[in-house]
């Protein structure tokens, strides 16, 4: 597995090489990275995977789904919460340093199969004493207010003191590498002891009081016997950092052992006058029953999980990991109980975009969740409906009609898009997103219809989706303009999924999916009407739809304007846009990401036709039942070779569209460069936080792109796969109007069968042909 071994305890624990994420050396310039990759969630809490004693160059991290707060900031961002990690130990008074002793062998590893983060390192201070430090932790999916740690220590060379400490740290900051934003978002309420043992933390968010209470308890024992050797113990609040701090006699090659048991609870899950003792009960109930129970409660859920969503690839070792790792990370991030939450451009592993939700999710995350685990994307779906009302008021102030969801949304549904950032050299810039990007709220509306689509859920769609659809619908035929002269609806000045380009008229991927949604909302309307009259009766009172107003929407639907050259069969996509100055990308780095042509001005490229991301082939992909397979081809080929991918979310969209025109190596090649920005950093900003949206593309290469899965204009599941020349089979999970699809792909067959159903026989088509599935 690795140069380095763990004790037994540990090996044991560990699962096969293809669920391990390996870092074998240790290099400070790469802590950030390691942080976020290595990050545990359970999609209430997320920890960044810092290391216990502390080392240069780090950016710790602790957030709560939800918790959000504003103070000098430029908008609410997710609080980077008290940090509960911090295990110091002394060796005869001097602290065991990373950067300032010597290393002897390192290691860490994520293991994907059971959410833990194992650690060990040999390490030499100045005065030649050699210890060795091996454990794990985890935050429990069992219960999610609960954490471990689990450290093994043993002198090598040495008997003498060792003492160890135990912190929690609430002099946190977020941004705290950036002078200009730096954000103290807590101030500390209480920092105290248990009686019996423990400390306690409790921070408040300033703008809104929400109360952030962690407790631990630790125990120190010798691993041959469990016997407590603490010889002294003191607790020490040191302002607003909280400190327990244990001396014990270490004799030569007798390993101690330390378990540190934590519990976080906020004013968000009970009244803030119970928060301090409902911490107090747990941390002692935890430490009562000890880490393996906890443990094995854990990892029973995740085996449960991944019996779903494992993707196995025969052939490419590489793919199958880099993809699992992905799927790890999804599937950790969300919150399956709580719809007052969804998931972060950067999830919870890190402050990039400031924590908030875009677009990512619905287009990008959320059809793993429809495919994979239907209850959490119904959840995600509600975060939105919950903040339904925010999104009318939203479309008020702004002088529209109906719901106008924001670019960037928080805990409250307001915009929370920053005014302003910075180019490519750093020079300050406007950010236009959050006032003209508005095609959010039409992919929230497509994500209800691909829920419905994939689930049947005629349930959720009565009392939440249809709303949400018409009030999205709505709020387009708002927002369109007519213009008299052209016989025309134009949405003008606009931010498409490209965001080189600013303030355009007539994006084309934007008035697609506006004509979709309103097109939409007009046949829900009709299917109320014909089998639900009681429910439109309902939903049009409460929302004051009248049959004017849809008349008004039907007349839009079929004058919305598209730019498209008909001679070349390409969609502008943007009105103008052939007439920007065109570079053709002729270059790439070694990670195979494009370069800049040569003589682009990069603070002026909305004078080019080069692109952010997939925009128009985006469009394609989305509403492919649109277009024939010649205009997807022109169109993929020509807005390739003008993509610079300076978002994550474009590689993956690239493969899929690749695999369906016919591009199979480049579509490979941009599977891996999706599956891989994080692991190998293509992007230079891992540090920041996962990669989210790519997360769930690579996800969404595999199964729709070379697993072939796609929903035809009858509603029918299709499956029409394309393998890579490595591999030999793949294998997914799905599940199809509530029955759950295993479906196996080898080079010359296709086997689909139904793991859990309702007895019924389903039609599939494979191959184009119609297959009857038990």
């Amino acid at each position: 597995m690795a140069k380095y071994t763990f004790i037994d305890d540990i090996n044991k624990l560990l699962s096969d090489d293809k669920w391990l994420i390996l870092q074998d050396r240790y290099d400070k310039k790469l802590n950030q990275r390691y942080e976020t990759n290595f990050t545990l969630a359970n999609g209430y809490m997320g920890v960044r995977g810092s290391f216990e004693e502390g080392a240069d160059d780090e950016c710790p991290g602790n957030f709560i789904a939800g918790i959000f707060d504003k103070s000098e900031a430029q908008v609410r961002e997710l609080v980077n919460l008290q940090n509960w990690v911090g295990i110091k130990i002394y060796i005869n008074g001097k602290n065991l340093n990373l950067d300032k002793c010597e290393i002897l062998d390192f290691i860490r590893i994520l293991d994907m199969k059971h959410g833990i983060l194992f650690r060990g390192i040999t390490i030499k201070d100045d005065s030649g004493m050699i210890t060795r430090i091996e454990g794990y932790r985890f935050l429990s999916k069992h219960n999610v207010h609960r954490a471990a740690i689990k450290l093994f220590i043993t002198p090598v060379n040495y008997s003498g003191t060792i003492a160890v400490e135990s912190i929690i740290d609430g002099s946190v900051l977020n941004s705290k590498e950036n002078p200009a934003h730096k954000t103290k978002h807590l101030r500390v309420v209480e920092n105290t002891d248990f009686v019996n043992g423990g400390c306690y933390l409790e921070t408040a968010t300033r703008d809104d009081d929400a109360r952030i209470g962690t407790g631990f308890y630790v125990k120190i024992y010798r691993s041959d016997d469990g016997d407590n050797i603490v010889k002294h113990k003191r607790f020490a609040p040191l302002g607003e950092i909280c400190s327990e701090y244990y001396e014990f006699e270490a004799i030569e090659k007798k390993t101690v052992e330390v378990d540190k048991f934590v519990s976080t609870y906020t004013s968000r899950d009970i009244s803030k006058e119970k928060i301090k003792s409902e911490v107090e009960k747990d941390v002692y109930n935890f430490a009562s029953e000890g880490i393996d129970k906890e443990l094995l409660k854990h990892i029973e859920i995740y085996e449960k999980l991944w019996k779903v969503a494992d993707i196995k690839i025969d052939g490419d070792d590489e793919a199958d990991k880099a993809l699992r790792f992905n799927v790890f990370h999804l599937m950790s991030s969300v919150s399956e109980s709580d719809s007052r939450v969804s998931i972060a451009a950067k999830a919870l592993h890190g402050e990039g975009y400031k924590g908030h939700v875009f677009w990512d999710t619905e287009i990008f995350m959320l059809p793993f969740f429809i495919y994979v685990y239907p209850n959490a994307a119904k959840t995600l779906l509600m975060y939105r409906y919950n903040l339904l009302d925010a999104a009318r008021q939203n479309a008020i102030r702004n002088g529209y009609k109906g719901a106008q969801y924001p670019w960037e949304s928080a805990d409250t549904g307001n915009e929370e898009t920053p005014k302003w950032g910075v180019d490519y050299k750093g020079n300050p810039v406007r950010i236009w997103t959050g006032d003209i990007e508005y095609h959010i709220t039409a992919d929230i509306a497509f994500a209800v219809f691909e829920y419905y689509r994939a689930t049947d859920d005629i349930d959720f769609m009565l009392k939440c989706g249809i709303e949400m659809i018409l009030e999205t619908a709505r709020f387009w035929a708002s927002r369109c303009e007519y213009n008299d002269s052209l016989d025309r609806y134009e949405i003008n000045d606009v931010i498409g999924p490209d965001e080189f380009h600013e303030h355009v008229n007539n994006n084309s991927y934007t008035n697609f999916l506006a004509r979709w949604n309103i097109q939409k909302a007009i046949e829900f309307i009709e299917i109320l009407k014909k089998d639900y009259p009681s429910t439109y009766e309902v939903l049009s009172s409460k929302i004051c739809l009248t049959e004017d107003e849809l008349k008004s929407w039907k007349n839009i639907i079929t004058k919305i304007y598209i730019p498209f050259d008909k001679e070349r069969k390409i969609l502008e996509q943007f009105e103008g846009y052939f007439k920007r100055k065109d570079y053709v990308i002729d270059k790439f780095d070694e990670n195979n990401m494009p370069l800049w042509p040569d003589g682009v001005d990069v603070t002026k490229l909305n004078d080019t036709q080069l692109v952010k991301q997939a925009d128009v082939v985006m469009l394609m992909l989305l509403l492919g039942e649109e277009f024939d397979d010649e205009t997807k081809k022109i169109n993929y080929e020509y807005y390739q070779k003008r993509t610079m991918h300076k978002s994550s979310l474009g590689p993956s969209m690239y493969s899929i569209m690749g695999l369906k025109v016919g591009d199979y190596k480049n579509a490979y090649y941009s599977f891996l460069r999706s599956a891989n920005v994080d692991l190998v950093d293509n992007q230079g900003n891992t540090k920041e936080g996962l990669h989210a949206a790519s997360a769930g593309g690579t996800w969404q290469v595999a199964v729709f792109g070379f697993g072939g899965l796609y929903i035809d204009k009858e509603g029918v599941l299709n499956i029409n796969p394309w393998l890579p020349e490595k591999w030999q089979k793949l294998s997914y999970q799905i599940y199809w109007k509530g029955n759950l699809l295993q479906i196996n792909i080898a080079k010359d067959s296709v086997d689909v069968k139904i793991l859990e159903g309702n007895g019924r026989k389903i039609k599939v088509k494979i191959r184009g042909k119609d297959v009857e599935v038990n």
